[in-house]
């Protein structure tokens, strides 16, 4: 039995498949609470050797994640951005490292947290009326759980400039042509989608699928490491500049930022 530290993830077991549901109303965002949660679930996945392969979704119909709770970042102190960044860091990169199979099924709004989690599993399945966005400059903060080094992996630099630097939501069918995602399927079938495709790692040795995962991640974790690590370097620097807090106030008092470039 598998058991969650925290009610804003949930897990059930169905065979050698876990599904994670992200349950933290109403955008399913990350606080100190459910990531050091997924953290800890991940490591007891990894611990029980029935677990073949897991599944992570968002509660609800409208979102699968909107990524971290800005509030957090209103006051614009430098050591809420480090610990974030740390716990970020620590759980997506613990989930990255999943020794079986993992499936996200983006059943909504993946945006800047929400969808780097997404990024960090094997495999991505989108429902069609899903939207991908890694909007952090927007706010005058910068993705630190992995999303300038995944994006740019998983895409291309061209495309991952164009959602990070100039802030392009693009949709589902998008995402699969670019290669942001694996599939996209109707609304409402990504988890029971996600959930065969995961069952399927069942017919695979699971010390073979953890062997050719680590040779797939080794060859690109030579570059990855250092870039994540600078990644949250770069995010906890921009709370010394006027730009972050004007960036996250005026969008938690919804009008448009007035940038100083300081």
């Amino acid at each position: 039995m598998i058991a969650s530290p925290s009610e804003k993830i949930k897990v059930s077991v169905d065979g050698h498949v876990a599904t994670l549901t992200i349950d933290n109303p109403a955008a399913n965002t990350w606080d100190t609470e459910s990531l050091p949660a997924l953290q800890a679930i991940v490591e007891a996945l990894n611990a029980s050797s029935d677990i073949y392969a897991l599944v992570l979704t968002g509660a609800g119909k409208k979102f699968f994640s909107a990524g971290a709770d800005l509030k957090l970042f209103a006051d614009g102190n430098p050591e809420t951005a480090r610990v974030m960044g740390d716990a970020f860091g620590a759980a997506f990169e613990t989930l990255a490292d999943f020794r079986g199979v993992s499936v996200a099924a983006i059943n909504g709004f993946a945006m800047g947290g929400g969808l780097e989690v997404a990024m960090a599993c094997d495999i991505r399945i989108a429902e069609a009326q899903a939207k991908l966005a890694l909007p952090e400059a927007t706010v005058g903060l910068l993705p630190c759980a992995g999303g300038t080094q995944r994006l740019t992996q998983l895409v291309g630099e061209g495309w991952a400039k164009r959602m990070i630097l100039c802030g392009e939501r693009i949709g589902a069918d998008k995402a699969r042509e670019i290669g942001l995602v694996e599939e996209v399927v109707a609304t409402g079938e990504a988890l029971p989608a996600a959930r065969q495709l995961a069952a399927s790692a069942g017919a695979q040795s699971p010390t073979s699928v953890a062997a050719c995962k680590r040779l797939i991640h080794g060859a690109r974790n030579i570059t990855i490491a250092g870039g994540l690590a600078a990644e949250r370097t770069e995010f906890v620097d921009l709370f010394s500049t006027e730009d972050q807090r004007e960036g996250v106030n005026a969008f938690l008092e919804k009008r448009q930022p007035e940038w100083k470039n300081r």
